[in-house]
């Protein structure tokens, strides 16, 4: 979600969120993400310790926030499952969008480029190709992103936590895409040369 009207000036500690006209007066001095109330400052500030504090009792997945633990659970539950493809979703909202993948339907436009998409969210992150926005910023070195992925990726960087292993040698690496390349470039072609031979 993007803010509007930040000033990155300390003694502005108040923010308008974009969506709404909400004060958001707790600002994570880690990614600088502002928040209405204090807890759910608390919560957030999980994300960043890699504190999971919800399991799933079913699959033994961890969760930061208790609504990622509700909401995991209704894939248990089948609550919202797809009829045409029987995959269970999180929320009403994903199987709806999920639905979207079976009839192709893409309801939102670019206004500049008429792309279309079949997230809302898909097209905010499409239209700051356009505007060249980039609000996740590197608090290390300001280096600056449109993507929250992109930054997440970025930070490891200066933590160097290298979380993708390789199953074939256990090499690891910082992104799923090094790994993905890794297996392609070394392994397959160990795996062509050891069929030749």
């Amino acid at each position: 979600m993007l803010c509007t009207g930040v000033n990155t000036d300390s003694n502005d500690i108040i923010a308008k969120h974009s969506r709404d006209d909400k004060p958001r007066t707790y600002v994570c001095t880690v990614c600088e993400k502002r928040f209405t109330t204090k807890g759910n400052l608390t919560d957030h500030l999980r994300s960043h310790s890699g504190e999971d504090l919800f399991t799933c009792t079913q699959c033994d997945k961890h969760f930061a926030y208790h609504r990622g633990l509700i909401a995991h659970m209704n894939i248990h539950s089948n609550k919202y499952r797809c009829t045409e493809c029987g995959k269970s979703c999180h929320s009403n909202t994903d199987l709806t969008v999920h639905r979207r993948t079976h009839s192709g339907e893409k309801p939102f436009e670019c206004s500049v480029c008429s792309k279309r998409f079949n997230r809302s969210g898909s097209l905010v992150i499409h239209s700051r190709i356009h505007s060249g926005e980039k609000p996740y910023k590197c608090h290390v070195c300001d280096k600056a992103f449109s993507q929250r992925c992109d930054l997440d990726a970025h930070m490891r960087v200066h933590t160097g936590e290298k979380p993708y292993k390789c199953p074939v040698c256990n090499k690891t690496f910082s992104r799923s895409s090094s790994l993905q390349l890794h297996k392609r470039s070394v392994h397959s072609k160990v795996h062509d040369l050891e069929s030749q031979t």
